[in-house]
């Protein structure tokens, strides 16, 4: 190898270096726009089957389609925004103006109550945990910071929106044109195992992310009512970060019920220890359970199965390992990844013994 070459390699390497650097800062700085794009892709795949219908069934030109269909979301979203918001505003203005003193003494108060309680039952708390040092080591101030942060997100909420609509306009209006746009960058000789393959894994996407948006509804009804029957404090903003929760798969009901118990307790810290912030407590938690138990043996089958047409050991399989991977961003991830990989697969190795077992039909 000469000196020359040696040289010429350095500079190329270099110059990848300098390339890959300055893709990824030019990402960061409008990662805003990129969010904005995956947001509507999203869309884009919930509102395709409504625009499907208007021009199959009603006979709409393809333009009127698209605009009926936005007109429908933004009704349905103005609705949600005339009979919620308002009163999660409110709730949240209470939240953010929480005395971090008195939530850390009533924090207090709760584990001192907790460790007298169970020690009637011979079961001693102050071994399991030091209650002044747990104090310590957490910083409540995080509660108010978290709302003020969220309120900060709604105010910026309209640019946002009108950035969405106006981008999911044009993907579902011209979305044959940019199909046909994609497949003429493709290779002639796979060109139509990636057509089958697009097409295939928007259909499952679509439906997936249908049947999501309805399960978190759902849950959050569900644990709402849990919370409401039991006179629970800022009950509606509670059910509706627990049913948020519910995204991550597994973990997410969990952290809900935890969430859901300590907010409890400390909602109700005027009462009896004994006879009402720890039954209160403990219906909470059951109730939260029953939902899960709904969730996890009728929601979830139907969405993460039957949507995907993947066996539920898969579907735990897949979110496992994402999880172990890549933490809760891959557990989130992993449904609609896995299912585009495999329809990938299926399409471009239908002989393969494992491909044919993952895509056996359930």
């Amino acid at each position: 190898m000469t000196s020359k070459s040696l040289a010429s390699g350095i500079l190329r390497a270099i110059g990848i270096l300098i390339l890959v650097a300055l893709s990824l800062y030019i990402i960061y700085q409008v990662s805003t726009v990129i969010v904005y794009l995956i947001i509507s892709i999203i869309f884009t795949l919930i509102a395709s089957p409504v625009v499907k219908f208007l021009k199959g069934k009603l006979k709409f030109k393809n333009t009127l389609a698209v605009a009926t269909t936005l007109f429908i979301f933004i009704l349905i979203l103005v609705g949600f925004i005339l009979l919620f918001v308002p009163l999660i505003i409110n709730q949240v203005d209470k939240l953010s103006l929480l005395d971090i003193n008195s939530l850390k003494q009533n924090y207090t108060t709760i584990l001192e109550e907790l460790t007298t309680y169970f020690s009637k039952y011979n079961i001693n708390l102050s071994k399991i945990f030091d209650s002044s040092s747990m104090v310590k080591s957490i910083d409540f101030n995080f509660v108010p910071n978290l709302i003020n942060g969220i309120i900060n997100v709604l105010g910026n909420f309209s640019v946002g929106l009108v950035s969405v609509i106006f981008i999911t306009f044009f993907l579902l209006k011209d979305k044959a044109y940019y199909f046909k746009s994609f497949k003429s960058l493709l290779p002639n000789s796979n060109k139509e195992k990636i057509v089958d393959s697009v097409r295939k894994s928007n259909a499952l996407l679509s439906r997936y992310f249908i049947g999501l948006m309805l399960q978190l509804f759902i849950v959050f009804i569900l644990y709402l009512v849990v919370l409401l029957v039991f006179g629970v404090d800022n009950a509606f903003i509670i059910a509706l970060l627990c049913a948020i929760l519910n995204i991550i798969p597994y973990v997410g009901p969990i952290i809900s019920t935890i969430l859901a118990a300590l907010l409890t307790m400390i909602s109700n810290i005027q009462g009896d220890f004994s006879t009402e912030i720890i039954p209160t407590t403990i219906y909470v938690v059951i109730g939260f359970m029953l939902v899960q138990f709904i969730d996890n043996n009728f929601s979830q089958p139907i969405i993460f199965s039957k949507s995907t047409d993947s066996h539920p050991l898969q579907i735990f399989l897949v979110i496992l390992m994402a999880g172990y991977l890549f933490g809760i961003t891959g557990m989130i991830v992993a449904v609609p990844m896995y299912t585009v990989l495999k329809v990938i697969a299926k399409e471009f190795f239908p002989e393969n013994t494992f491909v044919k077992l993952i895509t056996k039909s359930n």
